[in-house]
C-alpha cells in the first residue's frame, strides 16, 4: 500500500465507525415499524397501567390489587387462548361465556347437590365443555353453517340451561379444595417474615428461563442466517422484561405469594405459544384462516382443524367456568354475562385479524389484562359501569380499525 492511499482509506474507516450507531438506531426504527403489531400493545398496556398508577393514587400497583387483578382476569385469559384459535381459524364463538356460566352450574349440582368428589366433577365438566365445543365445531365444520348462528343460538342455549339446572337459584358453597383452584396461593417452603420467598424465587426462575430462552433462539437465528431484533434492542427488551416480571413476583411475595390460577394460566399460555409456534397443527391453523381454499387444496383438513379449535373452545371454556365458580364459592344464573364480549376484544386488542390468519398468544394474554387494566382502573377510581362500557367500546374499535388501516395499506 502506498502513503498516498492513506488519506484515503482512513476518512473510509472513520465514517464507517461513525455511521455505525446511526445505522443500529435506524434498524431499532425499522424493525419497530415492521412489528408495531406485535410491540405496539405491550406498550400501550405499560401507558395504560402508568395511567391508572398516577391517577388512583398508586393504588393500581399494590401488591394487593395486583392479586385482585391476576384472579378477576384469569377466567378471561383463559378463554382468550381458545378464542385465538377460533379467530385465527377464520370463525368465532359467541357461547363462551353462556357454556362457562352453564359449566359452572354443573359443577355446583355434582359438587354441592350430589356430594361428589372434587377431581371427578371436575373431569366431567371439562368434559362436558368439550362434548359442547364438539357439537358446535360439527355444524360449523361438517355443515357450513356460519360459526355466528351457530355460537349465538349455543349461546341461548346454555344460558337457558344454566338457569334450568339452577332452577333460578344460586348453588354453593363448593368445598374448601375447589376453592383453592381460584383463590389459593402456592405454599411457602420457607419462614421469613413479610415475604413468601419461593413465590419470589420462582419468579426469578422464571425471568432467567425466558431470558435463556430468548438468547437461545437469537443464537439459532443467526446460525441460520436469519434476520432478528437489532442486538441493542433484543437486550433492552430482555432486561426491561426480566425486571418488569421480577418486580411483579416481588409484589405478590410480599403479600400473600403467587395465586395458583396464575400458575394455571403461566402454563396454558406457554403450552399454546408452542402449539402455534412450533407444530404443524399450529401453522395449519394460520394457514386455514389465511386462505382456506388454498390450505385445503394443499392437503389440509380444513374441515378437521375448524372441528379441534372448537373442541378446545369448549374445553378452555369449562375451565373458566370451573375457576369463576371457584372464585365466587357460589354458582349463579348470572354467571358468565357478558365474558364473550371481554373476551373477543381482549383478542382483537391484541392485534388478532378479524378476517382470520393473524394473531399471536401473547398479543391475546396482552389485550386481555389492557381489558383488565382498564375494568380495575376505572373502578378505583369511581367511574360508573355506563362510562367504562362505553370507553371500553371505542378502545375495542380503535384497535379493529388500526388493524384494518394497516391491512389496507
Amino acid at each position: 500500500m502506498t502513503d498516498d492511499t492513506l488519506p484515503l482509506t482512513r476518512p473510509a474507516r472513520a465514517g464507517t465507525a461513525a455511521s455505525a450507531p446511526a445505522g443500529d438506531a435506524s434498524s431499532t426504527a425499522a424493525f419497530l415499524r415492521r412489528n408495531v403489531r406485535d410491540y405496539g400493545m405491550l406498550l400501550c398496556l405499560i401507558a395504560i397501567m402508568v395511567f391508572f398508577q398516577v391517577m388512583t393514587d398508586g393504588t393500581l400497583m399494590q401488591p394487593l390489587n395486583l392479586t385482585n387483578l391476576v384472579l378477576q382476569n384469569s377466567y378471561i385469559v383463559i378463554m382468550a387462548l381458545g378464542m385465538l384459535l377460533v379467530i385465527v381459524a377464520g370463525h368465532i364463538d359467541l357461547s363462551v361465556g353462556s357454556v362457562s356460566g352453564f359449566v359452572g352450574a354443573l359443577a355446583a349440582v355434582l359438587m354441592v347437590n350430589h356430594d361428589w368428589p372434587v377431581l371427578p366433577a371436575t373431569l366431567a365438566c371439562l368434559a362436558c365443555g368439550g362434548l359442547i365445543g364438539a357439537a358446535q365445531g360439527w355444524f360449523v365444520a361438517y355443515f357450513r353453517i356460519p360459526s355466528f348462528i351457530v355460537t349465538l343460538a349455543g349461546m341461548l342455549v346454555f344460558k337457558g340451561l344454566a338457569l334450568a339446572l339452577l332452577a333460578g337459584q344460586s348453588i354453593g358453597p363448593f368445598p374448601d379444595v375447589f376453592q383453592r383452584l381460584s383463590s389459593g396461593f402456592i405454599p411457602d417452603a420457607f419462614d421469613v417474615e413479610g415475604m413468601r420467598l419461593t413465590s419470589l424465587l420462582l419468579g426469578l426462575a422464571v425471568a432467567a428461563v425466558l431470558a435463556g430462552a430468548g438468547w437461545r433462539t437469537r443464537r439459532r437465528q443467526r446460525a441460520h442466517g436469519i434476520a432478528g431484533e437489532p442486538a441493542g434492542f433484543f437486550a433492552a427488551k430482555t432486561l426491561v422484561f426480566s425486571a418488569l416480571l421480577i418486580g411483579f413476583a416481588w409484589m405478590l411475595a410480599s403479600y400473600r405469594g403467587l395465586p395458583n390460577v396464575l400458575v394455571v394460566m403461566a402454563l396454558l399460555i406457554v403450552l399454546f405459544d408452542f402449539v402455534t409456534r412450533r407444530t404443524t397443527i399450529g401453522r395449519r391453523i394460520y394457514a386455514l384462516g389465511g386462505n382456506e381454499k388454498a390450505a385445503r387444496l394443499s392437503g389440509i383438513d380444513t374441515r378437521r382443524l375448524s372441528f379441534y379449535a372448537f373442541v378446545n373452545m369448549g374445553v378452555l371454556a369449562a375451565l373458566a367456568g370451573l375457576v369463576f365458580a371457584a372464585r365466587l364459592n357460589t354458582a349463579t344464573p348470572k354467571a358468565g354475562l357478558g365474558f364473550e364480549l371481554d373476551v373477543i376484544a381482549a383478542c382483537f386488542i391484541g392485534g388478532a385479524s378479524a378476517s382470520g390468519g393473524v394473531g399471536k398468544v401473547m398479543g391475546a394474554v396482552i389485550g386481555a389484562f389492557v381489558m383488565g387494566v382498564m375494568n380495575n382502573g376505572m373502578s378505583i377510581m369511581g367511574i360508573g359501569i355506563d362510562y367504562q362500557q362505553v370507553i371500553k367500546g371505542l378502545v375495542l374499535l380503535a384497535a379493529v380499525f388500526i388493524d384494518v388501516y394497516h391491512k389496507n395499506r
